[in-house]
């Protein structure tokens, strides 16, 4: 037998939650962008650009996030005049923007370097996170994994005439019953594109009545959600206010503004570590790096931790924040682990890395409540949460609920009708790490079924 004779890490024994709180400086929030697409439109924005001549398919989101963060400084002018260059010679100069967030899925997406420079920024309050590059085919599960992190989001919707209603037919139902769904309580809504419209007061108005009427059937609260008029090619009310004469009828926050009185949600500190793996890579520092968002608990470097479903042990070698060598980690931080003694076949994305002592039990079967968005039968479906997403079936159908009070209507009901809460049974194919009070998404033929909270 060989035996792996690497020294492990050693710790500091830091009490981390102390050290956290004599470090806080900025709050951290996070934040998932979605836009409105008419239905069954392809969701690969960076091939479309080169196929599709009628302009943009989408709500502008890739734009509206590249001049945020040129606006922000985030990104440099020359990088914008690169992307601008190549997006000419096909003739769409204005897709230059876009590809500041497109460009990062890219690399990702052929494992070079990891560039998480593009997706954090800063202002004077508050460190972001935004959680979602938009332009990947498999759209949805992506959302789902952002949106179950998120503090809060930002749902883009397209102004031009014809657009905003083509797109509340289509994704944008489903995409606030998943944010709903996911727990996220907090919607920013950019109204995009008002310059095509004239900065009409009147077109504006009218989109954030229906939103709202939308948003409130959905189950959000009217004031956890706020309107900001916008446009994402010129920078109108994103960073700062709008110089257009037309648009001075609007004197409320810029989107930045909004994002900042954004309360981060309440950080589950003291609960035993959870964090679920969203990249898996090697790196100079590790053979095997791992990169995801702290869900519950704290780390520090030296710290023994459990991979599950595998349930092989593993070192924290190093850790990174920000790109920067930190001692620590807590819940709410997006951070860069470096792990030793472990082989890296026992590691995957969707994989949940525990404390040892308080593992994340590994379960075949689960009750779920949930909402329904679609016709609900035992059924095969698949199970999302974060990252991981695995077979399963509906395997038994408890209970039709009521909605407010959560009491029982009807036992075993045969089907489950569309908007019904009801409490399910789901059985998998193997064995997935998941524990009471998760948030997971079921769907089934590339559709969502149903979201809901475990039991």
């Amino acid at each position: 037998m060989k035996v792996d004779d690497t020294p492990l890490p050693k710790s500091k024994n830091l009490d981390v939650l102390s050290e956290f709180e004599k470090a806080k400086k900025k709050k951290n929030a996070s934040f998932v962008v979605v836009g409105t697409c008419p239905k069954g439109s392809q969701l690969n924005f960076r091939l479309l650009k080169h196929v599709n001549n009628t302009g943009h398919v989408d709500a502008g989101k890739s734009t509206l996030m590249g001049r945020l963060l040129l606006d922000l400084g985030v990104v440099d002018q020359r990088t914008i005049q690169r992307y601008r260059k190549e997006a000419e010679s096909i003739g769409k100069s204005s897709f230059a923007l876009a590809w500041v967030l497109d460009q990062r899925s890219e690399e990702r997406s052929r494992g070079v370097t990891i560039d998480i420079a593009t997706n954090k920024f800063d202002t004077e309050s508050t460190s972001f996170t935004i959680l979602d590059a938009p332009g990947h085919r498999d759209f949805i599960p992506n959302m789902i994994a952002g949106a179950s992190q998120a503090d809060f989001a930002i749902l883009v919707v397209d102004a031009t005439t014809g657009a905003f209603e083509a797109g509340l037919k289509g994704q944008t139902r489903e995409h606030s019953l998943l944010l709903r769904s996911m727990g996220v309580s907090r919607i920013i809504v950019a109204v995009n594109k008002l310059d095509t419209v004239a900065w009409s007061q009147e077109r504006f108005d009218e989109i954030s009545q229906q939103v709202s009427g939308f948003l409130s059937a959905t189950g959000f609260q009217l004031k956890n959600v706020s309107y900001v008029p916008v446009s994402g090619l010129n920078g109108d009310n994103l960073v700062t206010k709008s110089s257009d004469p037309s648009a001075n009828w609007y004197s409320g926050n810029t989107l930045v503004e909004e994002f900042e009185g954004s309360e981060p949600i309440t950080r589950a500190l003291t609960k035993p570590l959870r964090m679920t793996i969203s990249e898996v890579f090697r790196s100079p520092q590790s053979p095997l790096t791992i990169s995801g968002r702290i869900d519950a608990g704290s780390l520090q470097a030296g710290d023994a931790l459990l991979v599950q479903p595998s349930g092989e042990k593993a070192y924290v070698k190093s850790l990174e924040l920000d790109s920067e060598p930190v001692d620590w980690g807590v819940a709410g931080q997006n951070v860069v682990i470096h792990l030793s003694n472990i082989d890296p076949i026992h590691v995957r994305v969707g994989d949940i890395i525990c404390d040892p002592k308080e593992p994340i039990t590994c379960v075949d079967t689960f009750t779920v409540k949930v909402l329904a968005f679609d016709i609900l039968v035992p059924m095969q479906v698949d199970v999302h949460r974060g990252r991981l997403h695995a077979a399963g079936q509906i395997a038994e159908m408890s209970a039709l609920l009521d909605k407010v009070k959560g009491t029982v209507l009807k036992k075993k009901p045969k089907i489950i009708k569309p908007a019904s809460v009801a409490r399910i049974v789901v059985k998998m194919n193997n064995k997935v790490p998941l524990e009471v009070g998760q948030r997971v998404v079921l769907r089934s033929g590339g559709e969502t079924v149903a979201a809901g909270l475990l039991e």
